[in-house]
């Protein structure tokens, strides 16, 4: 390509990802593989009981994996567990966990169990934690920067040269006392809403195989979803921890742009700020979350990344009745049936507990979302089409635009991030107009979880990273019924990406699969939206 810089590569792009898949199967130690006789058969969809029954793990590994992180820090402050038992504990489950969704990229258990040795060491010989993370295994999208291990990003070219930086966040949770024990898959560049790319292959949904974790933190999603993680740290640019959380049912926060501290994470589209990407947790419980905000608030981050802004930990109580504002679709994509179910079933039990239920208009989502687009083209696909080219991989078919894309000259960029801002004044004076409103409540996607290869539409999701704003996932409670979630037979699409939804949609393919939503605050309102989660699931009985 004219005008790049960087050097095309000798090996072969096949020849790298077979190296590199052979080099990821390699680290799991033999004695925690699964013999092939005893693997699920394919028929098997939903694989989230194999690691009870496999055999590998212990009944105390077992309750060690199903404990949620705040009873592990507890029961290690406590002298229950030691950090050794409990990272060993993780790594075998991971491992059992990526033989059966490919859920990995890079294994750490040697330095890990190192770590948590040295862990235990100091707890012994002082009888203190080194932090509110002490022992706790903590999993990692593959971006983060760990010295010594390769970030590929889903590239070819990056998938077997090992870093020397290392992330901010990676030092920020070692100072906290976690275990950095594995990385987890993502899509090519990090740009598609599955997991999916020619270094790793596909990592799939383990409720159901033939369904996608989502992405790009979906190796994260599949490995919680698991239990072979008991927190995770993904990151979201268009929905990239907020799909994926839904696609299995689980927690997480996409937060505002500099609350968390992001500096060093790999990229594929370095220097694009136009939509920022930020990091955040995901967890099995919200309370999870919350340790995991309270903990890296706690840090004081802002003293490491110079975009991280200095705003301690906030402690939120709320004893008056919620004010929530209900999007039930975007006018761009009309959520499928189960997830209508979802938030009609959300809405009643809400409006039964005595909470304020009005409904919110889907104003400025569809500029929002033609905004994204322009913003992630802008370079003319340049980045991505470069690191490409050095091992000469293909560009993935979700990826078809940045091949195509023409590079936009500075003026015009400009005047769309002047557009981006008066949009989010529009969307905030809407928000402060409705006085008490507390969140907005949305689908995180339009299902429950498509095929593998069928995720159409992040519009749910990419809004908030155009406006910047404060958004968890949830599960409901609520599961996908094939009789009950079916579309009404007068419906109409609102065009042809919903057609398409549409058409694509069989009630029977996500039968049984959780229904999540979102809840949106204002911007960098990381603690209330989480107090409100917690409101809302209380509501609705889930843990």
């Amino acid at each position: 390509m004219a005008g790049t810089e960087l050097p095309r590569i000798e090996q072969d792009w096949t020849d790298i990802s077979a190296k590199a898949q052979t080099k990821l199967r390699n680290s799991i130690p033999s004695e925690w593989r699964i013999v092939p006789g005893k693997l699920p058969s394919d028929t098997q969809l939903d694989i989230t009981d194999f690691p009870a029954k496999s055999g590998l793990l212990s009944d105390q590994e077992l309750k060690i994996t199903s404990s949620y992180a705040t009873e592990i820090v507890g029961a290690i402050a406590a002298g229950e567990w030691t950090a050794v038992e409990v990272t060993t504990a993780f790594c075998k489950r991971a491992a059992i966990a990526h033989q059966l969704t490919n859920c990995l990229t890079v294994i750490m258990f040697d330095d890990a169990i190192k770590r948590a040795k040295a862990l235990d060491d100091h707890f012994s010989r002082t009888g203190t934690t080194t932090g509110p993370l002490h022992g706790l295994p903590v999993s990692l999208k593959d971006n983060f920067n760990i010295p010594g291990y390769p970030s590929s990003v889903g590239f070819c070219a990056w998938a077997l040269d090992p870093v020397k930086e290392e992330s901010t966040i990676v030092s920020v949770l070692r100072d906290l006392g976690a275990v950095a024990y594995v990385k987890t898959n993502v899509p090519t560049a990090m740009m598609i809403a599955e997991s999916v790319n020619n270094v790793y292959g596909r990592t799939v949904n383990p409720l159901n195989r033939n369904l996608t974790s989502g992405g790009s933190s979906g190796g994260e999603s599949a490995l919680i979803a698991m239990k072979g993680s008991p927190l995770g740290v993904g990151t979201d640019i268009g929905g990239s921890l907020r799909i994926p959380a839904a696609c299995t049912g689980i927690f997480t926060i996409r937060p505002s742009y500099g609350r968390f501290p992001h500096f060093d994470a790999r990229t594929g589209m370095g220097g694009q700020e136009a939509v920022a990407s930020v990091h955040g947790p995901m967890a099995r419980s919200i309370g999870d979350v919350k340790l995991w905000i309270e903990s890296v608030v706690g840090a004081k981050p802002w003293l490491k990344d110079p975009k991280c802004i200095p705003l301690p930990y906030q402690l939120i109580t709320l004893n008056h009745k919620l004010k929530i504002a209900v999007l039930w679709d975007n006018g761009i994509v009309h959520p499928t049936p189960p997830v209508t179910r979802a938030l009609q079933h959300t809405v009643e039990k809400l409006k039964a507990a005595g909470h304020e239920i009005l409904d919110w208009p889907a104003t400025d989502h569809a500029e929002a979302m033609i905004l994204m687009g322009k913003f992630f083209l802008a370079d003319g696909g340049k980045s991505i089409k470069s690191v490409l080219e050095q091992s000469g991989e293909p560009l993935q078919t979700e990826m078809a635009a940045y091949g195509t894309a023409t590079e936009l000259g500075v003026h015009e960029l400009w005047q769309l991030q002047k557009q981006r801002t008066a949009l989010a004044k529009r969307y905030l004076d809407r928000m402060v107009a409705c006085e008490g409103l507390d969140a907005i409540l949305t689908p995180t996607t339009p299902y429950a979880a498509p095929k593998n290869g069928e995720f159409r539409s992040v519009s749910y999701t990419g809004v908030y990273n155009i406006l910047d704003l404060s958004a968890t996932t949830f599960p409901t409670g609520v599961v996908a019924d094939k009789e009950k979630d079916v579309y009404a037979q007068d419906f109409t699409a609102f065009g042809e990406g919903d057609e398409v939804v549409f058409k694509d949609y069989v009630a029977g393919d996500v039968h049984g699969m959780p229904v999540s939503l979102q809840l949106v605050g204002k911007r960098l309102e990381e603690e209330k939206i989480v107090a409100v989660t917690e409101k809302v699931v209380e509501v609705l009985g889930v843990k």
